[in-house]
């Protein structure tokens, strides 16, 4: 009787426990469809069509690769006939891909990335140096560059590497869960070597830019002035280049500088630029500064982390609240230039105004400039560059000559100290003006914004670095050294871009006073001085 009792009494609590289960049977379903939904949607959103599954096509007995990327097979007969050079070891540490899933496969489809972007450089540099920068360029969206090559960067072993690198309008897509989960994609439209030839100097010589006065105050001075003149002739050719090519943005960028876009979802300049208004004409990214915390570092992109922010991007009373230890002893606020570089949309009578910016003959360029993305330069990251670019400018090591050899303060103090110390003078100037060692002090800065944290870089080139990229384009250019005809071919070609730009070099047109405005030169940051004299005007 008791258990008919406590059953009868308790037959409403028993559907209300018959309810439980139900409940946690919606609960457990809705748990394992969101994720689900969540992972379709994701797959939509990455997906772009087009692209066919390697797996249907996939053959021993053919061997499709990155571009640039040698077949294992080749590899290893490769390593077999000929000593190996150092250059792999140098940049890339594993011969093989990190790929092991997608090794030997090609992502083939034809590419409608828009805007297409070029960079144009002038440069020396190893390729220690100028693949990573140029690969780097290439994940973030950049198509086409046009390397304007002389010294190192001019020497055959470089120069073959450089001009072997794949040049078509195929895309290839990396997926590699090792970098963010998302798809990065290289245009492999073209890397354009241009050498600095007699052939090229007398074509230069005869440019419409000696005859203006808007960058006459450069020439025909030693070092940095004559490397500015320089830059600008080879913007103006590029530009030639990039009209031909049909590009809608030119930048020109050194070697020693990354574009950062930050801002945009995808870290994409081609998305950043994508979403400029078609009425303005040119860019202007704010420059960050490397703030290097070694006196040994050997690979600046992939060891620096801590940059100086610009003054464009801070607040101002931040910016001159914090100038002086900022500053710590040295002549500005940053050790060289702090007006930035430029994007220009590629149109008709667009002409450099320097290294830094663009100019229209026909107008003004209407300019904006950018709130969050900015340029990463790599100011005296090693030590060595010091004493090279002592090197490279024949100028006395005294304060009157330096003036006449370099535009700012602290490279004429740099080239006095790599002239006149000694090794270890120059390792103890160094470690004072350049690493920052107070880690107290980078702690206060970083708190307050002056100094920031910036990873991206470092990552997308250490893993390209990690995944073979680098080291499989060295063995490209090393398996092809035999086939001659593709370099000769490659060496035409370049001529013959030179040779096409004489129609624009000695073209003349009728300017007005507007289109004469000076070029602009690498500029310090503001200094306290500017600050005293606004309170003043206040």
């Amino acid at each position: 009787m008791a258990g008919l009792f406590y059953s009868s009494s308790s037959s409403k609590p028993t559907s209300s426990s018959s309810s439980t289960p139900s409940s946690y049977s919606r609960l457990l379903l809705l748990v394992t469809l969101l994720p689900l939904s969540l992972a379709c949607f994701a797959f939509v959103l990455q997906w772009r069509g087009g692209l066919d599954d390697p797996a249907t096509h996939w053959s021993p007995d053919h061997h499709h690769e990155f571009p640039g990327m040698a077949s294992t097979r080749e590899k290893r007969s490769l390593r077999g006939s000929r000593p190996d050079s150092g250059c792999v070891d140098l940049l890339g540490q594993s011969r093989a891909p990190s790929f092991p899933y997608f090794r030997d496969w090609s992502f083939d489809y034809q590419s409608d990335l828009n805007p297409k972007i070029c960079i144009t450089t002038s440069t020396s540099a190893g390729l220690e140096q100028t693949l990573p920068w140029l690969f780097y360029h290439k994940v973030i969206g950049v198509s086409t560059f046009y390397l304007f090559v002389e010294g190192k960067a001019a020497s055959p072993n470089v120069s073959l590497v450089l001009e072997t690198i794949p040049v078509s309008s195929r895309s290839v897509n990396l997926f590699s869960f090792l970098i963010f989960y998302w798809t990065m994609t290289f245009v492999v439209q073209g890397v354009k070597v241009i050498h600095r030839t007699k052939e090229l100097e007398e074509q230069q010589s005869k440019s419409r830019i000696w005859n203006e006065t808007w960058l006459a105050s450069f020439f025909y001075k030693p070092c940095n002035y004559e490397l500015f003149v320089k830059q600008s002739l080879n913007m103006e050719m590029a530009i030639k280049m990039a009209q031909d090519s049909g590009m809608e943005w030119i930048i020109h960028l050194d070697t020693d500088e990354l574009i950062h876009p930050s801002g945009t979802y995808e870290y994409s300049l081609r998305k950043l630029l994508g979403n400029i208004s078609s009425d303005v004409d040119a860019v202007i990214f704010p420059n960050y500064e490397s703030s290097v915390e070694r006196d040994d570092i050997k690979e600046p992109f992939s060891e620096v982390s801590m940059f100086k922010k610009n003054y464009d991007h801070l607040p101002r009373d931040v910016y001159f609240g914090s100038y002086k230890e900022a500053t710590r002893g040295n002549p500005n606020y940053f050790l060289t230039y702090g007006n930035g570089k430029a994007a220009a949309r590629v149109q008709n009578h667009l002409r450099p105004n320097g290294a830094h910016r663009w100019h229209n003959y026909r107008k003004t360029p209407k300019e904006i400039k950018l709130e969050e993305a900015a340029i990463l330069h790599y100011t005296y990251p090693k030590f060595s560059d010091l004493t090279s670019r002592r090197d490279r400018c024949g100028c006395k090591p005294t304060k009157v000559d330096v003036k006449r050899c370099f535009m700012l303060e602290f490279d004429r103090a740099a080239f006095i100290i790599a002239s006149t110390a000694s090794s270890e003078e120059m390792l103890q100037w160094y470690r004072e003006h350049v690493v920052w060692t107070d880690q107290t002090l980078k702690l206060k800065l970083l708190r307050k914004g002056i100094l920031t944290r910036i990873y991206a870089p470092m990552v997308i080139i250490q893993e390209l670095r990690e995944a073979g990229v680098f080291s499989s384009v060295v063995n490209s250019a090393h398996m092809s050294l035999n086939n001659s005809s593709s370099v000769s071919i490659s060496r035409e070609s370049s001529q013959q871009v030179t040779t096409g730009m004489r129609r624009v070099l000695e073209a003349h047109i009728d300017l007005d006073t507007e289109s004469q405005a000076s070029a602009i030169p690498p500029q310090s940051p503001p200094g306290l001085e500017a600050n005293q004299i606004e309170q003043q005007l206040e």
